[in-house]
């Protein structure tokens, strides 16, 4: 028989611990988010639907983005145990300097538009984890001002050439001027990747209040309100921006590239120079061969070229291929802290992350972007401990494989 009796009011007392009332809504809304998912289900309530989905989405049937995240799910550790693994260092060395994680914040098209704090939010964020931020040509902030925001951050800059060199010319000029140390050349843009999603919602640079946006605004007037009592949306480095993002990638950015491109700007750039969107082991080389210092694999977050290869894929022949000429960093599915340490153990220098940080961004402005590194940085280290190694540096392919099976 089971005896039963009341409980002491003291021993309620014990079990009732209601946490403290939050005031402050971003860190109300954060605290319990335990995972980068937890931040994108945050942000999809918190900014309107064109918005989130030109964060979320990739183009046409968004093949790409599935398959990059799927290999890294595939990514299979091999642990060691009876290690002392009381403490791990995540430094890692990137492009000549130590930062304190092995990922950088990639760059990300109008981020004013997902969180009016937008670029200096982010690059505050960097300078606090000792991590390099990227600022885009198609940033909302300008070179200067990012640089005045966060004077501390390791900071890189994104570039499109245009069709006309002057005006790219010009922003190597100020980016070096304001103390970017590295330069990342996006290659993988001879046109606009076909983005479905923003075409149904019918997304322009600045959003127009049609029906459709004045019944969403609605639904989220924290975000309007910031919207319109703030400094206009522009993109800051581009004289036109208005029409959908599709079209200005057509209208402005040259079709044309070439390796003489790569050449040239190798002569007008003293810092390191990134190769951002390589695909194959042939252009990794080439483009080493005339000057870069690394290359970025990436399929652009999907977001150009649906059934591109998978960028993780390429790491361990690339990493062969060019041995210990040049760097090898990767973006595109990272939404892990593990993801980053099996970029790494398969011989990546880093990784990029952007879609992670945006979420951050658009569920709690600085804060959220705060937290999504916060949980990065817990899943490295407690992955790190589990596979038995001390420091990033010691991580090598035998750490890890990528199963066939699922």
């Amino acid at each position: 028989m089971v005896q039963r009796r009341l409980p002491r009011p003291s021993e309620l007392r014990s079990l009732l611990r209601p946490a403290p009332f939050v005031w402050d809504g971003d860190q109300r809304r954060l605290r319990r988010a335990a995972s980068i998912a937890d931040l994108r289900a945050i942000a999809r309530r918190r900014t309107p639907r064109a918005v989130f989905d030109y964060v979320d989405g990739a183009a046409d049937g968004e093949h790409s983005l599935r398959r990059a995240r799927a290999a890294y799910a595939r990514a299979e550790f091999t642990p060691t145990v009876l290690r002392d693994v009381s403490e791990v260092d995540t430094s890692r060395e990137i492009l000549g300097r130590r930062a304190g994680l092995p990922f950088a914040f990639a760059p990300t098209g109008f981020t004013r538009m997902m969180h009016h704090t937008g670029e200096p939010a982010v690059a505050s964020v960097a300078q606090q984890f000792d991590i390099p931020y990227a600022l885009s040509t198609m940033g909302t902030t300008t070179i200067e001002e990012v640089a005045a925001t966060a004077p501390q951050a390791r900071k890189w800059f994104q570039l499109y050439l245009w069709r006309d060199r002057a005006p790219a010319k010009d922003l190597v000029q100020r980016a070096a001027a304001a103390g970017y140390d590295t330069l990342l050349l996006t290659v993988d843009t001879p046109v606009g990747g076909a983005r479905l999603r923003d075409i149904r919602n019918g997304l322009t640079i600045p959003p127009a209040l049609t029906l459709r946006t004045f019944v969403d605004g609605a639904l989220h007037p924290n975000w309007w309100f910031n919207l319109l009592t703030t400094e206009p949306l522009r993109f800051s480095s581009l004289e036109s921006s208005y029409g959908s993002v599709e079209d200005m990638i057509n209208n402005v950015f040259d079709p044309a590239l070439t390796m003489d491109d790569v050449a040239w700007l190798r002569e007008a750039w003293a810092g390191k120079l990134v190769i951002k969107g390589i695909q194959s082991v042939d252009d990794a080389v080439r483009v080493v061969d005339a000057g870069a210092d690394a290359v970025l694999l990436s399929n652009h977050g999907g977001r150009q070229l649906d059934r591109a290869p998978v960028p993780l894929e390429l790491v361990e022949p690339t990493v062969q291929a060019l041995g210990d000429r040049a760097e090898v960093l990767v973006d595109t599915g990272i939404t892990n802290g593990a993801d980053v340490l099996a970029a790494v153990a398969l011989g990546a220098r880093a990784a990029l992350v952007g879609r992670a940080y945006l979420y951050g961004l658009m569920a709690g402005g600085r804060l959220g972007v705060e937290k999504a590194v916060a949980i990065l940085a817990a899943e490295i280290v407690r992955t790190l401990q589990l596979i038995g190694v001390n420091s990033v540096d010691e991580l090598r392919p035998s750490h890890v494989r990528i199963r066939t099976n699922g």
